[in-house]
């Protein structure tokens, strides 16, 4: 039986990643083909070729993505967008929607932010809990200068669904920087601290432990 029980791990550690994986792969492929629906119907390719043919959507996202930047570098295309974006200014709601998400977007995306680089450790909800956090910004305007402290901002996820999380100003002072790329802290907070992402200081701490050993005669 415990041979058995292995056997059976050993085979869905296999098979759940690469299950887990395939679904994901489909859903997101399957949204993107909802982008052929933007073509008129005589255009699809399930009316040209007879039958459909799946990940033709993620074609087109990229090429309308890659087609939109290059004409929005342009002169005439930033025109273009200043007229755009001067016509959802003037709608209430959307102009808050759309500013909104544009700053956000403009953040993480930027080649040279600060947002979303670094993975911290902090003492949080309680000094002596420990927990990750990833640096969004450093500049807090008001709170910067009220708190008579250089604090930055960063973003505590949850586990396993780091989409969700919280919004605190900390003290630089109380944060400790980590070796681990974001990639890797978002695999353990997603694992719940199951996976521990390999620091090279594992290596020195181990060498200088084996450098304070006495030899034994």
């Amino acid at each position: 039986m415990a041979r058995m029980r292995r056997y059976l791990i050993t085979g869905l550690l296999v098979w759940l990643p690469l299950g887990v994986t395939v679904l994901v792969v489909k859903l997101l492929v399957d949204m993107m083909d909802q982008t052929l629906l933007l073509l008129p119907e005589a255009y699809r390719p399930e009316n040209l070729l007879g039958f459909n043919i799946p990940g033709l959507g993620v074609v087109l996202s990229v090429l309308v993505v890659l087609f939109t930047g290059v004409v929005m570098a342009h002169f005439f295309g930033q025109q273009l967008l200043a007229a755009w974006e001067a016509i959802l200014n003037r709608i209430p709601l959307v102009r808050s929607i759309y500013a909104s998400v544009k700053q956000l977007s403009e953040t993480l995306l930027s080649t040279g932010g600060q947002s979303f680089r670094k993975v911290l450790l902090i003492e949080y909800p309680r000094r002596g809990l420990w927990t990750l956090a990833f640096q969004t910004g450093t500049t807090v305007g008001e709170a910067q200068a009220k708190t008579g402290e250089e604090v930055i901002s960063v973003y505590v996820p949850t586990t396993p669904n780091p989409t969700s999380g919280f919004f605190i100003m900390v003290p630089r002072k109380d944060t400790v920087e980590l070796d681990m790329s974001v990639d890797e802290g978002l695999k353990m907070i997603i694992s719940m601290g199951v996976v521990v992402p390999k620091w090279q200081g594992d290596k020195a701490a181990a060498a200088a432990a084996v450098a304070e050993t006495p030899l034994k005669k």
